[in-house]
């Protein structure tokens, strides 16, 4: 899959496309039902497929640390991206310029001139351009002038709620690991490189993979049972999300996983976690003695967690 990030390399790569644009924060099932309509689209008319990420994210370049915290980074989105299919995706630099942009001049000059788009993909509710003042209505216009067609795809619905990236956060926030599988169709995951950390958990009998996190803020915090996704393997494992307050006074958040019955080193390899179940909220303990008592307890429940899962998955096969 192409990253494009300029016009020129856009061009070079199709002067024609089927895209798509937005934040696509989370890869929810909303998300997935514009990407199908993007790729059948594309299918049909014999050309690429493009997604357009903005980034930031327009709350971010607005609000800057007080903005809702990230689901996915922007290496996550290119990877499901690419996974799903896509031929590109075009990173496209959300700063003052573009806030001003006036709607009709972005279409004009960005999506038709730039990109040559002949078909637009889009939410029913999609907006854009100064003070988001540009809409469906506006796109139809535009599309009818300057040769391409614009498709709207209806909210996805899912046990009476709108899947939004914002009813995913707080389900998370909330520590409910089910209903976020079921608002993604997969479970929630980060993924990193695994880098050095101070080592505590060897020393107390849990050693850990420490993963680079690349957003500054999180979407949640808490111990999980997780499954750990290797080059060709998944394991069990136990991950604390947060900013280990018994260990650590600084304000920098981590993500560490205890990979069950693991020995070997990870250093530089990159990884993802996926949370399955929260087991409890992050606590200051009096000391390490005191910590390593409550890990074997969180290694036990987890323990539990996945063999719950083994015993449903084997009885629905029965």
């Amino acid at each position: 899959m192409k990253i494009l990030d300029s016009l020129t390399a856009a061009q070079r790569w199709s002067p024609n496309c089927v895209a798509t644009i937005g934040k696509y924060d989370g890869m929810h099932l909303g998300h997935q039902r514009i990407l199908d309509a993007l790729l059948a689209d594309a299918a049909r008319r014999e050309l690429p497929s493009l997604v357009i990420l903005s980034e930031p994210q327009p709350e971010e370049f607005f609000a800057g640390a007080d903005a809702p915290p990230r689901l996915n980074h922007f290496q996550d989105k290119v990877d499901f991206l690419e996974d799903y299919g896509i031929d590109a995706v075009y990173r496209l630099r959300f700063d003052q310029a573009l806030s001003q942009q006036d709607a009709d001049a972005f279409v004009r000059e960005f999506l038709a001139a730039g990109l040559g788009v002949r078909g637009l993909v889009v939410g029913d509710d999609f907006r854009f351009g100064r003070n988001r003042a540009g809409d469906i209505a506006l796109l139809r216009q535009l599309g009818n002038e300057l040769g391409f067609d614009v498709a709207t795809v209806a909210p996805c619905i899912e046990a009476g709620e709108r899947v939004s990236s914002t009813l995913v956060r707080q389900y998370l926030q909330a520590g409910d690991c089910a209903r976020v599988m079921q608002l993604l169709g997969r479970p929630y995951s980060i993924s990193g490189t695994v880098v050095e950390g101070r080592k505590l958990g060897r020393t107390i009998g849990v050693p850990t993979a420490n993963v680079g996190l690349l957003t500054p803020s999180l979407p949640m915090t808490g111990v999980f049972a997780v499954k750990v996704a290797l080059p060709g393997n998944e394991l069990d494992g136990v991950a604390n999300l947060g900013f280990k307050p018994t260990v650590d006074s600084s304000a920098k958040p981590s993500l560490e996983v205890h990979i069950l019955d693991f020995k070997g080193d990870l250093y530089g390899d990159r990884i993802e976690v996926r949370f399955l179940a929260k087991l409890r909220d992050e606590q200051k303990f009096a000391g390490l003695p005191q910590l390593q008592e409550q890990i074997q307890k969180d290694i036990a429940q987890a323990r539990a967690v996945f063999s719950q899962g083994a015993n449903e998955t084997a009885g629905a096969s029965a």
